[in-house]
């Protein structure tokens, strides 16, 4: 007989209080197109800020700041169960992996500072990608100069999740020249109001989710470095475990909800006197579908647990492997979700065309799904 631990029972409780709340908060395509003005949003400020007050955005961040002491794989359930009940927060995701960098880096009083903010409820971004420097993020030209006791940051940022709805922003900056060209990035906290940033959405298919950020002589103090001076590339590569996880998670639940949507129609449409679900062509396509499903949450707890045994951990390969097979198959269940469902997938009644358009950037953003490849590829000395 399989014993349940406490901390089993205490995630089952929380996942089912996540489920209720979604349920009740945006069970219905009303109460979702309110609290997107349309379907335009992607994020909720208000219903972000009820998660907040309810503890859950820093379930998994210390005790001492706020949060709730938890590990990866309750973060995990957050992000996941949001996701699949279709709640409009994708910069909670968004929050969290910022978070990360700062509580692994940042000083005593940057984590007091904006550690507690997060789990207030305050949206936090990261500025990596530049026009001409996507995949290749190392070549970064956005320019820190020290001047005195004071940063001043000139340049452009673009495709940064959530900078339009972020209380502050974690700008990589090149601060200097080292040996190559990842030497010489370093991180700053910069407020989002600060005088000379200036932020502007990017429309896209999902909705206002990304931005271009200009930073005209943005003067940030000293202290404001996350982390070492020059050395902002390998903290961000030693977090995108988190960064991968996260994302991997987000569309899992978005997988999962796109599944029982198709499901859901299959059983009751009915073609030549029956449910379209009984006819062979399409219960086996259920089949295969539901197993790459039931291989995406494996990778994603497998990978949650090794980070709770040990937070850090490097472990590039099965990130890359998360974040790869779940946001294509994402993708492919959208798709195949659309073709079963036929014309009714087709209109924005239901809600398969929106799987459809939020599945297709997951496979671009947070590294490319050629990135991962090469990712995995070369951990096996190829």
């Amino acid at each position: 007989m399989e014993t349940v631990t406490a901390a089993d029972a205490g995630r089952q409780e929380f996942v089912a209080a996540l489920r209720e709340f979604t349920k009740r908060k945006c069970g219905t395509r009303e109460q979702r197109l309110a609290l997107t003005d349309g379907g335009r949003l992607t994020h909720s400020q208000p219903l972000h800020q009820e998660v907040a007050d309810l503890g859950w955005v820093g379930c998994a961040l210390p005790e001492a700041y706020g949060g709730g002491g938890g590990s990866a794989t309750d973060a995990c359930h957050l992000v996941e169960e949001l996701a699949y009940g279709q709640a409009p927060l994708y910069g909670l995701a968004v929050a969290l992996v910022s978070a990360s960098v700062v509580e692994r880096f940042g000083t005593e009083s940057q984590k007091q500072d904006i550690l507690t903010s997060v789990c207030r409820g305050e949206l936090l971004a990261t500025a990596i990608s530049e026009p001409d420097t996507g995949s290749d993020a190392a070549s970064l030209r956005c320019r820190a100069e020290l001047r005195g006791g004071n940063y001043v940051i000139n340049g452009q940022k673009t495709w940064i999740s959530c900078a339009h709805l972020a209380s502050r922003i974690l700008v990589l900056c090149r601060t200097g020249q080292g040996e190559d060209q990842h030497s010489g990035i370093t991180m700053l906290d910069v407020p989002a109001d600060a005088p000379g940033v200036t932020v502007r959405p990017i429309p896209t298919l999902g909705g206002d989710e990304v931005n271009d950020v200009y930073f005209t002589d943005v003067v940030v103090p000293a202290d404001r470095v996350i982390g070492e001076v020059g050395g902002a590339w390998r903290q961000m590569m030693s977090c995108l475990n988190t960064d991968r996880l996260m994302c991997g998670t987000m569309f899992l639940g978005r997988a999962r909800r796109t599944f029982d949507d198709a499901l859901e129609y299959v059983r009751q449409r009915e073609q030549f006197g029956r449910p379209i679900g009984s006819f062979q062509a399409i219960r086996h396509r259920m089949a295969d579908l539901a197993t790459e499903l039931e291989c995406c949450r494996l990778l994603v707890y497998d990978l949650a647990s090794k980070l709770d045994e040990d937070p850090n951990r490097q472990v590039p390969r099965e990130a890359s492997m998360v974040k790869l097979k779940v946001t294509e198959t994402a993708k492919r269940l959208a798709i195949e979700g659309m073709q079963l469902l036929g014309g009714a997938g087709y209109t924005k009644e239901h809600d398969m065309e929106r799987h459809l358009r939020e599945s297709v950037a997951g496979t671009v953003y947070a590294g490319t799904s050629e990135i991962q490849r090469e990712i995995i590829g070369r951990s096996y000395g190829l």
